[in-house]
């Protein structure tokens, strides 16, 4: 029997047309609602077999396995979604790169990790984990690595909202690609959705300019929309500048966590030392003397610092045409080269923006 299907077909008909196939009937406006799905349906059958699998075929498998057809359709859309936002899979390894001495590891395993991965128990006591965080200190400090741990630690996609993404249509449209970036987000059910130096998307409007005011108020509109959605989704935000941000969204309320990270003590920074040794060829180093030398530098300082060793190690034995291998006299050598990115200016800055703003 042949079905002939107008190309907007009315709700009277999508029911009388489900009825013909199926001999299922249906109130036309739930029938309209059915019928995009059973056309969906039918696409994703005709994708995975390689074939048009026609209306009838895919209408009879959709009614009897509807709660598993929506299930596969929207996996596939996940998917898609995932594909076309860049997400990642981040190993747990790099959660045990962080020391357990650094203050902001304590508070994200207390008020983030244990909360996701312990349920039952969060239910329990009434506990309602975060979904939305902002990571706020000086540049360099690994905020960004801090967000690439949580998603690897809980199993989670990364997905990093680049400007790039935001600015794809021009400045002026800035606004409507948060919303349109954001709106996929909402449909995704395990993912940790990041965006770094957010006082460029979400200035105060006091001193913002028309669209900045604009992608500041839709960002607004986007975060309670975000925390209401059943899914496990966790937006983390990292600025530099957390005064730049709008006071509206430093209020209880928009983001459940504000945590600053600041530099690193002697643990933190043995744990990272520890990490890029066992990437070097060496011998005879004297971790705590180099731990004593490199005060004051940041988790990216220490890894540019492990970039100038590496190379010089390599241009050494390139050099010499024998075996070269890292020791103490080669970081006493390399070190003076490289000035610490945190001053005591930008410690007392960072200080009393901690008290100011932190909400953990």
């Amino acid at each position: 029997m042949n079905i002939s299907i107008p190309e907007t077909p009315s709700p009277e008909e999508c029911a009388g047309t489900i009825f013909e196939i199926s001999g299922i009937k249906f109130d036309p406006e739930i029938a309209t609602d059915i019928w995009a799905k059973i056309l969906q349906h039918k696409w994703l059958m005709s994708e995975k077999l390689g074939r048009d699998v026609g209306l009838r075929t895919a209408c009879i498998d959709f009614l009897e396995n509807m709660d598993q057809a929506l299930k596969e359709y929207l996996d596939y859309e996940r998917q898609d979604v995932l594909s076309e936002m860049g997400a990642q899979i981040i190993s747990r390894e790099i959660w045990d790169t962080i020391s357990d001495s650094q203050p902001p590891k304590q508070m994200v395993q207390r008020r983030i990790i244990l909360p996701l991965t312990e349920e039952s128990l969060s239910k329990k006591h009434g506990v309602i984990p975060p979904k939305t965080i902002i990571f706020f200190g000086p540049p360099g400090t690994g905020k960004t690595h801090f967000v690439k741990a949580i998603a690897g630690v809980l199993s989670w996609w990364y997905i990093e909202i680049l400007p790039s993404m935001l600015m794809v249509d021009g400045v002026d449209r800035i606004g409507v690609n948060l919303h349109n970036i954001m709106e996929k987000a909402r449909t995704l059910e395990k993912a940790v959705i990041f965006i770094d130096e957010f006082e460029e998307i979400a200035a105060s409007r006091d001193i913002g300019s028309r669209v900045d005011k604009s992608i500041t108020n839709e960002f607004l509109k986007q975060v309670p929309l975000l925390k209401n959605q059943g899914n496990k989704v966790l937006l983390v935000c990292a600025t530099n500048f957390i005064r730049q941000l709008d006071a509206a969204l430093l209020r209880p309320g928009r983001f459940d966590c504000i945590i600053p990270v600041g530099g690193l003590d002697e643990d933190g920074r043995r744990t990272i030392l520890e990490h890029y040794l066992s990437k070097l060829h060496t011998e005879d180093i004297d971790l705590n003397l180099i731990v004593k030398m490199t005060s004051r530098f940041t988790p990216a300082d220490i890894e540019y610092l492990f970039q100038q060793v590496a190379q010089f190690a390599f241009e050494e034995e390139y050099a010499s045409r024998q075996d070269y291998r890292v020791t103490t006299d080669t970081f006493i050598q390399i070190l003076p080269k490289i000035r610490p990115s945190l001053t005591d200016e930008i410690i007392e800055e960072f200080q009393k923006d901690s008290i100011t703003y932190s909400r953990t």
